[in-house]
């Protein structure tokens, strides 16, 4: 029987657990109902089965399931029971901590009170504090300032000890000492500290220098050095060979001098001892040129070791960049050494080096111009008392600023880059247009005065430097540069349109062509500024020559002889006066444009506001045409032999005003019946070949017509 009752214990629990499933299912969705019949239908099936003995198991399971379900209700009845007390104890709880807090919140406010009044008490020792440090700061940095002064000292005297007890790299170190002392000082703001400094940098360096010199010289000396012929016996080593030896390795200081002393030394020795055994030998070598060849490989690589480290003082880096560019063209030019060959401009053209010259080349050019444009004399010509030198009457600057930039084109003109020389180019193209600028600026200061002898100046100095840039895009050297700028141009000068690239391929236009449009047009407006100030003064003079009584003058026969109009005598002389003047202040090119555009303009205002104004009788139109042929006329013709060809409207209009009645009632006949054919065809000549008949060439038919209106007061005669 234990068997059977362990079995039905087993279903028993099986049979609580489907239960408990089945009740949890329950409560999660109520889709699952169907489930739980199922699980119930399952679990009486597998307790009970078919067989109807065993329903006497429902009893044993129903009774278990009684006790389950009391022994839960205990449970639930015990914890009710215990949570009020929990939540008394934590109310209890909660209360203490908010009188705490009240008490430590109390406590807060007394020690802010109290530290306030601390604070309020300390502001006055600070403030004191405050002034004692900062008078302790002030005498601390008098006190660096002298510990530097007395550095200085300290090191200058350590220098001529050692150079007095002959410990030159002892007074070298001492020196590299006080050069980096000059460098912690280069942010100070202490300026007559440094300047200071760096002037007895320069006197013990200058010190240093000769005494170097001299050592070196001596050595040198003493070994017989250098062989220009072989010895004609054996030289014994001195008796201080050793010392000599090791002097002659601490000293390597006029390397550049010194290796085109040794070419120039050496030259007729290679020449007329060694390339003699090179040619019978039948080597193809030039001794002259291996000897230069490896001699540049000593300058080579000392350069190539110095110029980094003079990349940071400008002043070093612009004598190296001189004694280089001065040693390559001896080298080419005195010592013949072939172009194919390699010299040392190559370490300017290392990025680095290449980029801190041409900021150094900015730099230095923007000093000059700054300086040269403040001179007192700027503005005024070096030749201006020598008539044959003085034609374009260049002023200081500006003939100052084009020698900078020739000198400048001289310095990387044998470069063997052309990216590098088109680099230069831009750096000068920025210069000119940085110049135009200037220019403009001082015209804009001046232009209340433009009959002034600076703005005349100025006006030369804009005409100046676009003569000189044109003949610059003829020179060999731009055009080379000009083809060079159509393949690598892009990178350097900025991007080239089409049609610039194909003009600077076909030579056609030029380098500087967009900076002489910039400069041909501050020319242009300054001389239209020139003459609106001339004109109107011309202007104000000629208001009663205007106003005059043309109509009611005296006929040439009433006349013994004809004279200038008084009226018309300060307009003259106001010309002349502004002629002869501007003649000395102004180029001659610039000067022939002036009284061309002058001749221009009198010519309009003339004839619109003095010819077509009035009306004419026979003595008022003899007379405008003897003062225009007989006394303005003549005053352009100093500048050309028909001035009357710049007074086309005037002379014309004269022309027809001094017609005889006959030719002149002719005349308005072609003309009427010329607007009364019109469109028909006829076999009359036109009216166009009338008026060239007469010399009419400028005015028009209907221009005509209104000038012989102008003299219909005696035409009706």
């Amino acid at each position: 029987m234990a068997a059977p009752m362990m079995e039905h214990n087993n279903h028993s629990n099986n049979d609580l657990s489907h239960l408990n499933r089945t009740d949890n299912s329950k409560s999660e969705s109520s889709s699952e109902d169907g489930n739980f019949t199922e699980d119930v239908v399952e679990l009486v099936q597998k307790e009970i089965g078919g067989d109807l003995k065993s329903l006497k198991k429902v009893s044993g399971l129903l009774e278990k399931l009684t006790l389950e379900n009391k022994q839960l209700e205990e449970q639930v009845l015990t914890v009710s029971s215990s949570v009020p007390l929990r939540v008394s104890a934590a109310l209890s709880a909660a209360e203490e901590s908010r009188v705490k807090l009240e008490n430590l919140l109390e406590k807060e406010r007394l020690l802010t009170n109290t530290l306030q009044q601390h604070l309020q008490g300390a502001q006055v020792w600070a403030d004191s504090i405050g002034q004692v440090l900062g008078q302790l700061d002030t005498l601390e940095r008098h006190m660096k300032y002298l510990q530097c002064l007395a550095r200085i000292e300290e090191l200058s005297d350590s220098i001529q000890q050692y150079l007095m007890t002959n410990s030159v790299w002892d007074a070298v170190g001492a020196i590299d000492r006080m050069a980096s002392l000059d460098m912690g000082l280069r942010e100070s703001g202490c300026s007559h500290l440094q300047a200071f400094l760096r002037e007895t940098l320069r006197f013990w360096h200058k010190i240093l220098k000769d005494k170097l010199t001299s050592d070196f010289e001596e050595v040198l000396t003493q070994f017989h050095w250098p062989f220009i012929s072989p010895p004609t016996q054996t030289l014994s080593p001195p008796a201080n060979a050793q010392e000599l030896n090791s002097q002659l390795e601490l000293l390597p200081e006029w390397y550049l001098t010194q290796v085109l002393i040794w070419m120039g030394n050496s030259s007729n020795f290679m020449d007329e001892k060694i390339q003699p055994i090179l040619d019978r030998a039948g080597a193809k070598v030039n001794a002259k040129v291996e000897l230069c060849r490896g001699l540049l490989t000593l300058a080579q690589e000392k350069l190539t070791h110095d110029a980094p480290r003079m990349l940071y003082d400008d002043a070093l880096f612009c004598h190296l960049v001189d004694e280089v560019l001065q040693f390559e063209k001896e080298l080419r030019g005195t010592h013949s050494y072939p172009r194919a060959c390699p010299g040392v401009l190559h370490i300017l053209l290392e990025e680095t080096v290449f980029q801190k010259w041409l900021s150094v080349e900015r730099k230095m050019a923007v000093e000059k111009v700054d300086a040269m444009l403040s001179a007192e004399g700027a503005w005024s010509s070096q030749y201006k008392d020598i008539t044959d030198m003085d034609e374009l009457k260049a002023p200081d600057c500006a003939e100052t600023f084009m020698t900078l930039l020739l000198v400048i084109t001289e310095r990387y003109r044998s470069l063997p880059c052309p990216r590098a020389q088109l680099s230069f180019l831009a750096l000068q193209k920025e210069l000119v247009d940085d110049f135009r600028i200037r220019l403009t600026q001082v015209m804009k200061e001046e232009s209340r005065q433009p009959l002034s002898p600076r703005y005349c100046a100025i006006l030369n100095a804009a005409n100046y430097i676009s003569t000189v840039l044109s003949d610059w895009g003829d020179n060999v050297f731009f055009l080379q540069l000009q083809q060079a700028a159509v393949s690598v141009g892009d990178e350097i000068l900025g991007p080239l349109g089409v049609m610039e690239s194909g003009r600077l391929a076909s030579l056609e236009g030029s380098l500087f062509e967009s900076l002489l449009a910039l400069l041909e047009r501050l020319r242009g407006d300054m001389l239209g500024r020139l003459l609106d100030a001339v004109m109107r003064d011309v202007k104000e003079k000629a208001q009663p020559y205007c106003k005059d009584r043309w109509i009611s003058l005296p006929s040439q026969s009433d006349q013994a002889t004809m004279s200038l109009s008084s009226s018309a005598c300060p307009m003259m002389l106001c010309l002349r006066d502004h002629l002869l003047q501007l003649q000395q202040m102004l180029c001659l090119p610039l000067f022939q444009m002036f009284w061309q555009g002058l001749a221009e303009r009198l010519d309009s205002f003339i004839y619109e506001d003095l010819i077509l104004y009035n009306h004419f009788n026979e003595g008022g139109a003899a007379q405008l045409q003897y003062d225009m042929t007989r006394n303005l006329f003549p005053l352009f013709g100093h500048y050309c032999k028909r001035p009357e060809n710049f007074f086309k409207h005037v002379k014309e209009a004269c022309i027809i005003l001094t017609l005889k009645v006959g030719p002149a009632l002719l005349l308005c006949d072609v003309l009427k019946q010329s607007e009364e054919d019109e469109g028909i065809l006829n076999h009359q000549p036109s009216p166009e070949s009338a008026l060239n008949e007469l010399g009419i060439y400028k005015l028009a038919p209907s221009d005509v017509q209104i000038l012989l209106n102008l003299r219909s007061a005696w035409l009706s005669q």
